[in-house]
């Protein structure tokens, strides 16, 4: 499972993760939700080695992410907010680079290779230098580029970001499909109807701390709590409300 303990994230003065307590089981899409600036990132950064925490633990299958980083990062993937590959590269090669990192056999490497470009209908495009692809198919590629060493958590910072209805319909169609062999995937996204219809669970992040979790329909009876009944089943009514206090005063300090 992925497990955090009192984890905590300092910038100088800045709180931006408040001893965050989380426990994902295996084969759960967990999404992460919150508003810009509540943590997210930090906290995907923390899980996949590429920040520090201040304070507290952060286990991946068992390993401890600072203690054993690199068995911890062998078994995860990440598809980060801003895809990074090389731009003097093209998408192929770019794929066995990654591959070679893994040190995935070259023939499964190059049989999974051909098998995810035709998945992402990138076939066409994989002798081309990457700086000629668009946003959607950089992303295609990182996506590929995860899924190339079968990992087992794969975290997500907003994977739907720049992809065509028909590529973000496959890849919640993966996600599912992967969810049922087992695989744990870890999804930050601001687009509320992608978490509704592939989360298991959900939790809400918020000025750091984690303010809710669980089912959706756990997050509907904490929204009717708290507004006596009077909030519908739909997830964004249930963000907004749980996320919403002292927003409108905060705002028109900037306004």
């Amino acid at each position: 499972m992925i497990k955090t303990s009192n984890l905590t994230k300092k910038f100088n003065d800045t709180v931006a993760l408040d001893r965050m307590n989380l426990e994902i089981k295996k084969g759960e899409i967990f999404g992460f939700l919150g508003p810009n600036g509540a943590g997210k990132t930090t906290a995907v950064r923390i899980f996949t080695g590429l920040l520090k925490p201040t304070g507290g633990q952060v286990t991946i299958g068992g390993y401890d992410i600072e203690k054993q980083p690199l068995m911890a990062k062998k078994i995860t993937g990440l598809v980060p907010d801003t895809p990074f590959i090389y731009q003097k590269l093209t998408g192929r090669e770019f794929l066995e680079f990654v591959g070679n990192l893994y040190e995935i056999p070259y023939d499964v490497r190059d049989e999974r290779i051909e098998k995810y470009l035709s998945m992402f209908e990138m076939d066409g495009m994989k002798d081309i230098l990457v700086e000629n692809y668009s946003h959607g198919m950089k992303q295609k590629i990182v996506m590929a580029s995860v899924l190339l060493h079968e990992p087992e958590y794969i975290f997500l910072d907003e994977p739907m970001v720049g992809l065509d209805p028909k590529s973000a319909r496959l890849v919640k169609e993966i996600f599912l499909e992967l969810s049922a062999k087992g695989v744990t995937i870890f999804m930050c996204t601001h687009t509320l109807e992608i978490a509704e219809k592939v989360c298991s669970r959900i939790g809400i992040i918020d000025r750091g701390r984690m303010i809710v979790e669980g089912t959706k329909e756990e997050l509907h009876e904490k929204a009717q709590e708290r507004t006596a009944g009077k909030i519908g089943k739909n997830l964004e009514d249930i963000f907004l409300e749980l996320t919403g206090a002292g927003r409108d005063e905060e705002l028109i300090k900037y306004l």
